[in-house]
Formats: structure tokens, sequence, C-alpha cells
């Protein structure tokens, strides 16, 4: 049967086989029913060459009536930068840096790029036949390059994650862990739908720690993540609110630590297919894991980084941005406007004031202080204590974090 032919509800259950039917409803109407099709036909043939988490998928480039992509081996990207197993003298194939380019930013190369990198890898391409030739409409570029990280490992080099964590939960009864974990889980979907209330976009991405969440925003840039160090405040205020309200141990108490830093992003293999939601470890999962040892009950902690960040402002691309943590939170603290409005427990929310505490200086004005936090590992590492007031037009302020003054023994001044 000719798919002009199919109906509309035929359509749409073909193209359900495939996670990108927002995007694929994006398209315009003059690329048609064969067009949607084809997407959902390659989305087929990469899940064929993914072998079930066998391979991973690095780049692909479109060509006549196909594309090519590189496929190698799940183990074969670490391989790639060892030495060789034979003669540990000499150097390996290909450099880590060559690697991390290869997986970070868009997959899309040139066809040249593609035999060059096919040759240093000792690979040979593969063509996949699509149904029609593609378009080259960004609406259908985007969507390749959605199925080919999905497919594949993806490198950011600085992503904002936050890091909740139940205090006590390992001495929780199973029942109580799953209800605090699900009211944790409730407070994240409240600040989302609170910040989209407040046209403040969030993509936000989540991942189990056993005792909390992972939290980043999926998007890019500066402003991503100071909206991600928003949200952080609005689910601890959501938190606070419940607490009060709670009268058994339905509620969990918290601690949070926000970081800048490297990762590597995933799908695992969920039955036959790659999950949608992804997955990340990396430097910023480690270091938010070290420093929330020795955070306090209610506390939260800013690492300290230098992140390089592709600005945003009015729509212009700015140069790009070198920020370390101090002067990331006095971006943060002037991004505050775009919550006025904001409602937490019926009360409208006239400021919020978020800082890094330190000690009181003879001017009146404070210091922010350095934390030297060292682990069970022996490994040290820079973090500052940071606060958040929230004020209400009728209500008390919510007040998060805690006061310098009340550190603990294991956060030794730097």
């Amino acid at each position: 049967m000719d798919l002009d032919e199919l109906s509309q509800s035929g359509i749409r259950r073909m193209v359900s086989y495939s996670p990108y039917l927002d995007q694929l409803a994006g398209l315009p109407n003059d690329m048609g029913l064969r067009q949607r099709s084809n997407l959902v036909h390659l989305e087929r043939c990469l899940n064929d060459h993914w072998a079930l988490g066998q391979n991973s998928i690095l780049s692909w480039a479109p060509l006549e009536d196909g594309i090519l992509i590189l496929v190698v081996p799940h183990y074969a990207i670490a391989e790639y930068t060892a030495a060789p197993t034979d003669d540990p003298r000499l150097p390996p194939r290909v450099s880590a840096h060559f690697i991390t380019e290869l997986i970070s930013g868009d997959r899309q190369l040139t066809i040249a790029q593609i035999h060059k990198v096919a040759k240093l890898l000792d690979i040979e391409p593969v063509f996949i036949t699509l149904r029609q030739p593609l378009t080259g409409h960004p609406v259908e570029t985007q969507i390749i390059e959605k199925m080919i990280r999905r497919y594949g490992i993806n490198y950011v080099a600085s992503r904002a994650v936050t890091l909740f964590d139940i205090v006590g939960f390992s001495l929780l009864t199973p029942f109580e862990q799953m209800t605090q974990l699900n009211s944790l889980s409730y407070s994240l979907n409240s600040a989302h739908a609170k910040m989209l209330e407040q046209d403040v976009g969030i993509n936000f991405a989540r991942s189990s720690s056993g005792d909390g969440f992972y939290i980043w925003n999926r998007d890019h840039g500066l402003e991503a993540n100071v909206n991600l160090y928003h949200f952080m405040h609005i689910v601890l205020a959501d938190n606070a609110i419940a607490r009060s309200k709670a009268v058994s141990r339905a509620v969990p108490r918290l601690r949070a630590c926000f970081h800048v830093g490297s990762c590597y992003e995933f799908h695992q293999a969920e039955g036959l297919n790659p999950t949608i939601h992804d997955f990340i470890v990396g430097e910023v999962t480690i270091e938010l894991a070290r420093m929330i040892e020795a955070a306090m009950p209610g506390q939260i902690l800013v690492g300290e980084f230098v992140a390089q960040l592709p600005g945003q402002e009015n729509g212009e691309e700015e140069a790009q941005l070198d920020l370390d943590a101090v002067t990331f939170l006095q971006r943060a603290q002037g991004n505050l406007a775009k919550l006025s409005g904001l409602e937490l427990s019926g009360e409208k929310v006239t400021a919020i004031k978020c800082y890094l505490t330190g000690e009181r200086l003879e001017n009146g004005e404070f210091s922010i202080r350095r934390l030297q936090i060292t682990d069970k590992h022996g490994l040290s590492r820079t973090a500052y204590n940071a606060k958040v007031n929230i004020y209400r037009e009728l209500a008390e302020p919510i007040l998060l974090g805690i006061e310098d003054k009340k550190l603990g023994p294991s956060q030794q001044r730097a």
C-alpha cells in the first residue's frame, strides 16, 4: 500500500515506535508522510546496528539516498586510547582528546571526515539505505542527532548538576524510604511546574543516587545552569514547607550540593532498546558524591569550579565565558527577577536572596569563606557554604542552608 494512502491514525501508530514523535510533529507539512516514515525506518536501522548495546554509534553523514555511520564495539572507545597490550611502550592508536572531540557536540561529519575517522579507527563506514534522500531540514537533522546520541556515548565538558541527598536514609524502614523518595520526587515535579509557570525553562533530567537524585538540565549554556541552581532552591523550599506540615516521617530532610564539571552521558539498555532517559557519570558526579558525604543536614554546598560556558543574552551569542563559582553565584542572584510572582504554599514570593557565607568584616560587609573538605579517601576539595532566603508576602520567610558559624569540624576553613 502506498504511504500516501495510509490514514493519519495509521501513521500515528507507525511513528509511535520512535521516541521522537514530538519532534516528528514539528516537521513541515510539505515533507509529507514519506519523510516521516523515512526517519522511523532510520531509527529501526540504528537499533539493529546498536545490537542490544553490543555496539556504539559514533558519527553520521548524509550520502545520496542514505547515510553513512561509524559503528564500533562498546568497549572499543576505551581501547583506542590505551597503549597496545603487546608493547605498552607504543603510543595509543589515537589520542584521548581525539575521541573526546568525536563524542562531543554535534555528531554529523562531512563524507571526507567520516572516511578519515574510519581510517584512523581501522573500521569501515556502514551505509544505511533510506526510503528516500534526506531533505536537510533543521528539524530532521536535529532528530537524527538525537537518534545517534541515543545509541552512543556523549561527552559534555561543562555540565551543571545538583545532588539532593536524604539525610539518614539507610536508617529508615523500607516503607519510609519509599515514601521519602516519593516525596522528594514530588518536590522535583512541583518545582518544575512552578518554574514553567514563570516562563523559566528547564529541561531537567534525573538519575538515582540511591539516597536521592542527581539532577541536571539537558539544555546547555550559562542561562541553563543558572536556571538549574534556582530549580534547586525551589525544590528545597517545597520540601521545607512539606516538612513543616508533616506529622510523620514521610517527608525527608535534605542536604544538597551543586557543581559544574565534565561528564559522560549515555542511555542504558532496557529490554531490547536503549532507554529514552539519559544517565550521566564523570568528574562532576564524583565531586558531588564526595562533597555530599561532608555536608550537614540542611546544608547547601557549592563546589569550586571554573566552567567554560557559551553565554547567551538577548538572543545573541556572547563570547565564551570562564566563570568561577563566585562569579556564577553573582550571575544567579542577578537572574532572580525572572522568579518574581512565584507562589509557594499559596503565598506570593516577594524576594529571593542567594549568597555564599563568610565572616562579617569591619565595614559591615561579609567575606566569602572557602571550605576545605577532606573525604574518607583522604582527598581534598574546596567548596562554599550557600544560603538562600525566600521572602513571602504574608508568611514567614523560608531560610535554606545553614549559617557560617554552624559549620561542622569536617569542613575546615581554607
